[in-house]
């Protein structure tokens, strides 16, 4: 099984370089084209480095306190795994591998998106066809190395910790360390390229669209760069990290449960086929032919002129899916068939298909609430004609809205697979069967994180062809994709939400599970212990105060943005009339340093939170692991909640100016468009930075309370 993990993922890296060659061979277009494309490239790599580098210092301090905190802290325990410095020397390198793999996943793929967007922007004025599969192409070598890397990390540090002879079901106990690197990396780089996004978008549009009235990524604009630059940084190194370290947390907290659902089922003298190894394994073979069906669904990718390019990508996230159905099948048949309950692996197939159903519902769900072909957004855009005020409480109200269905689903999910587990009559298979649910889900990650690239390299491609003076029928191929790209990564961000709920659900149980398995009877969080309660709360709180921070970066960072492009605009009046060149270095620097001092407090926060909880209340009232059980299990409950309605809410404020801008209400330069462009504004901070920073809060509790149960007991 592992060595079959390896050869797929090994080949998954293998194509991923083959698309990266094929993309970098595509023509460059004209000098022009090549000069701003350089300019992002530069701002993009320059802001990566630096980032980097703060993260670097962080999870150094990060690594030093799980070493003392393991090795000369904590008691030792009968149960653990091997002695307390071989623990901490190993969930030390886990957690500093885990931070490596998840900042070269997020690198990578900006690398290959900051050169397709050049490349999509040349070959779209010959062939839209070409640009789209260019742009798709171009994500999916981001797509496939996160997923493949994940999966050559969590079955390399299995391979090796049973070379030194650690027992195959205490394993997933010493590799938690890697999901918390994950963790860590993906939140900062999800927090800062956020905050830098949305700064440089934010000081962009009030100043070059609502004050100075000139469009969007006009060259005039002295943000334009540092704008194009951040589509780059957060939906593309952010996001992939944040993939990255969704697809580690699972894959070891399905592991955790693995091993004690074979345990449980050997006590009762049911035998799995495949034996204990096989249904811990499981969810790596089941990504990894989830791999193969990404890279099939991503080549099936064509198109004509005259065709919506959404279509064409839905078709291969179709034949993706469908063949991920059939990797699916096998690996259930294969690893999790049992001697003395031969139809249970059709449960687990059945648990499945409902994380399939729930990744297709909210995509559905997420359109409705975002395009402007159905009801929320067009109440947006109509709120718009009596201004700012209107369009903000009507987004509001929409965003408050769209929690409801999102929720229902998620319920349904968690007990449809609850259910179809405990059916099988295997001990401990109700909540395995919760998480197949998430593998299920996440079967087709690798297409899901194409898709979002393609959205930041089809922006910047119509960026580019904007700012070098293409002609009108050209811009309007780039607007048809970049249309289409603003609609995959709200897709890619309402998938994200689903899988973070589920997977919160099977890393809370997982919790439970290592905390048992330290010989803590824990069972159930009874809240009306008033420690316990508190412990809920300070959760919940964890996950306003942890968005507040984030939405106040973005407007701080926004604010020194605006100050200068002003500047600009003042000493320099001959950059509006188009005869002196804007200064863009200035301001994708100023962004940089911004978005850099912004994130570290959040950061820190989100990291601090569950450990001193932990610590306290262990100290205080003996009731360590359940009061942290309390704080994970409301505090995820909150954050679903609170990033479904940031998510949804911004998306709906974005496309409801985009529906002005069709001619809608006046059209653009109108009141109407001038209030739609102030909500989307206010929605900019909510669905790009605080929103998708708490999909990562929501795992990064999970994978820090999995690294630290020990502690609290």
């Amino acid at each position: 099984m592992i060595p079959l993990v390896m050869l797929i993922s090994v080949l998954s890296l293998a194509f991923a370089v083959y698309l990266a060659r094929e993309v970098l061979a595509a023509d460059e277009g004209t000098p022009q084209m090549q000069e701003i494309a350089g300019a992002i490239k530069e701002g993009a790599e320059a802001f990566l480095r630096r980032q980097n580098a703060t993260i670097f210092v962080i999870g150094l301090g990060v690594a030093a306190v799980i070493f003392v905190l393991y090795a000369f802290v904590r008691p030792h325990n009968p149960n653990d795994p091997t002695t307390p410095f071989n623990m901490a020397v190993a969930t030390t390198l886990a957690f500093c591998f885990g931070a490596l793999c998840s900042g070269v996943s997020g690198y990578i793929g900006m690398f290959v998106s900051i050169r397709a967007n050049l490349r999509t922007a040349s070959a779209v004025r010959s062939s839209l066809n070409r640009a789209l599969q260019i742009a798709i192409r171009g994500g999916a070598v981001s797509g496939l190395f996160v997923v493949a890397m994940s999966l050559l990390g969590v079955g390399g540090l299995f391979v090796l910790l049973s070379a030194f002879g650690v027992a195959e079901e205490k394993i997933p106990l010493l590799i938690v360390g890697y999901g918390f690197g994950a963790s860590l990396v993906a939140l900062f780089a999800q927090l800062g390229g956020g905050i830098y996004t949305k700064a440089a978008d934010v000081g962009a549009d009030l100043v070059g669209k609502v004050e100075a009235g000139i469009p969007e990524d006009d060259p005039r604009n002295p943000a334009v760069i540092a704008d194009l630059v951040g589509d780059n940084v957060g939906d593309c190194a952010g996001r992939g990290a944040d993939l990255f370290e969704s697809t580690a947390a699972e894959n070891i907290g399905a592991m955790i449960l693995g091993a004690g659902l074979a345990t449980a089922a050997r006590a009762t003298n049911i035998h799995f086929a495949a034996d204990m190894l096989g249904v811990m394994l499981f969810p790596l073979v089941a990504r990894a032919f989830g791999l193969i069906a990404s890279i099939v669904g991503v080549m099936a990718v064509r198109t004509d002129e005259n065709e919506d390019p959404m279509s064409a990508l839905n078709r291969g996230y179709y034949v993706a899916a469908g063949l991920a159905l059939i990797g699916f099948g096998v690996a259930t048949r294969w690893l999790l068939y049992v001697h003395e309950r031969p139809l249970a692996w059709l449960h687990f197939f059945a648990c499945g298909l409902i994380g399939i159903a729930t990744s297709q519902a909210f995509v559905y769900i997420t359109q409705y609430y975002t395009e402007y072909r159905y009801r929320p957004v067009r109440e947006i855009a109509a709120a718009a004609q009596t201004g700012p005020a209107t369009t903000i409480i009507t987004g509001m109200s929409v965003a408050l809205e769209c929690t409801a269905i999102p929720t229902i689903v998620i319920s349904l999910a968690i007990l449809g697979s609850y259910v179809l587990g405990r059916a099988t009559g295997i001990p401990g298979a109700a909540l395995f069967g919760t998480a197949v649910a998430t593998m299920g889900m996440l079967a087709t990650a690798a297409y899901i994180l194409a898709m979002d690239t393609f959205g930041p390299i089809t922006d910047n491609a119509g960026g580019i062809v904007e700012m070098s003076h293409q002609p009108e029928d050209i811009r309007k191929k780039t607007d048809r994709l970049d249309a289409v790209g603003n609609t995959t990564k709200a897709l890619t961000k309402g998938y994200a939400i689903g899988s973070a709920a589920l997977a919160a659900f099977l890393l809370f149980s997982a919790y439970l599970d290592e905390v048992r398995n330290y010989g803590f009877k824990i069972e159930t969080v009874d809240i009306a212990k008033p420690e316990i309660f508190v412990g809920g709360l300070l959760g919940a709180m964890l996950v306003f105060l942890f968005s507040a921070l984030a939405i106040r970066a973005v407007s701080q960072a926004a604010q020194y943005v605006i100050m200068e492009v002003r500047r600009q605009f003042k000493e320099k009046p001959g950059i509006l009339a188009g005869t002196e060149r804007p200064d863009y270095g200035r301001c994708v620097d100023i962004v940089t340093r911004g978005a850099l001092r912004q994130m570290v407090l959040p950061g820190i926060l989100a990291v601090a939170m569950p450990i001193v909880t932990g610590v306290v209340f262990k100290a205080a009232f003996h009731a360590g692991a359940e009061a942290v059980a309390a704080l994970l299990m409301v505090g995820t409950m909150a954050g679903i909640l609170m990033a479904t309605m940031l998510n949804n809410g911004g998306g709906a404020w974005d496309n409801a100016k985009k529906y002005i801008e069709t001619g809608q209400y006046g059209g653009k330069g109108s009141d109407a468009h001038k209030a739609a462009v102030v909500g989307d504004t206010v929605g900019d901070p909510f669905k790009d930075t605080a929103g998708p920073s708490l999909h990562v809060l929501i795992k990064l509790l999970s994978t820090i309370t999995l690294v630290m149960a020990p502690l609290f007991i």
